[in-house]
């Protein structure tokens, strides 16, 4: 778009929230929110992950410019939202419209959309996913090998869907009219939607993944099963990489508890 070209205009208000992105919000003509990333794999991903939700009418923000291949910091530029965070207390119930949505979107590839390796099927790419975690955490490479044996025995057929892949409170917005959206798309996928539920379990804290089983739309006799099991490859991964210790730490001894028990 026309005077979109990823630089920082003076008069933008930086409205980061402890991420490693930078994001402002631009006053304008055309008001946008303007996203810098530390990842080029991640730009084009949310870029490319946006650029379809749109052609799918999906419930998320519009996508007006992104950087090319040599831009150096990647960034997009999205259209500006006058939207809130829905509240902790309607978030499961407001979600179950929007996702229902996002779920429909069928895929034809497994992995990330755009800059990374592609997986010939959705058990490649959790196998891929668990031997990242084993190798950056040796003291979890147990708990690795259980899920990979649970992986290969549930390995039943899926219609790969697309992903958030971090569902989290905050990413679910309410417009004034009432319409509700998803935002931060950078880490979206395809495969199986229930991943989506775990992930969301993970980020509410729950004690088990039971309660997010309610949005799942196509419900069948293996779901609570794979949603468990979804839920601990996430533990895993927030276990093993992330950046605060305290979510490391909490998550590995979720882990080892489970274990043991």
């Amino acid at each position: 778009m026309d005077g979109i070209d990823g630089r920082v205009p003076p008069s933008a208000r930086e409205i980061t929230t402890g991420q490693a992105n930078r994001v402002w919000s631009v006053e304008g003509p055309t008001p946008y929110i303007l996203k810098h990333y530390d990842d080029p794999s991640r730009a084009a991903n949310e870029a490319a992950a946006l650029r379809l939700l749109a052609r799918h009418h999906a419930p998320a923000p519009q996508l007006l410019a992104t950087s090319s291949g040599s831009s150096s910091p990647p960034w997009t530029a999205q259209a500006a939202l006058h939207a809130k965070p829905v509240h902790l207390d309607r978030f499961l119930a407001d979600l179950a419209e929007p996702l229902a949505a996002i779920h429909r979107i069928p895929g034809t590839h497994f992995g990330r959309l755009a800059c990374a390796r592609q997986h010939r099927s959705w058990t490649g790419y959790l196998h891929d996913r668990l031997r990242t975690y084993a190798a950056a955490a040796p003291a979890l490479r147990a708990v690795a090998r259980c899920l990979h044996q649970e992986v290969d025995a549930s390995d039943t057929p899926i219609q790969p869907v697309l992903l958030h892949h971090d569902l989290q409170p905050g990413h679910l917005l309410r417009e004034p009219a009432g319409s509700r959206l998803l935002i931060d798309w950078e880490l979206a996928i395809f495969g199986d939607q229930r991943s989506d539920l775990a992930r969301l379990a993970v980020r509410l804290g729950l004690d088990d993944s039971t309660p997010v089983l309610c949005l799942d739309s196509r419900s069948d006799a293996s779901a609570e099963g794979r949603v468990h099991l979804y839920w601990r490859i996430h533990l895993l991964a927030d276990a093993t990489l992330s950046t605060d210790r305290a979510v490391r730490d909490r998550a590995a001894g979720r882990l080892l508890g489970l274990s043991i028990t």
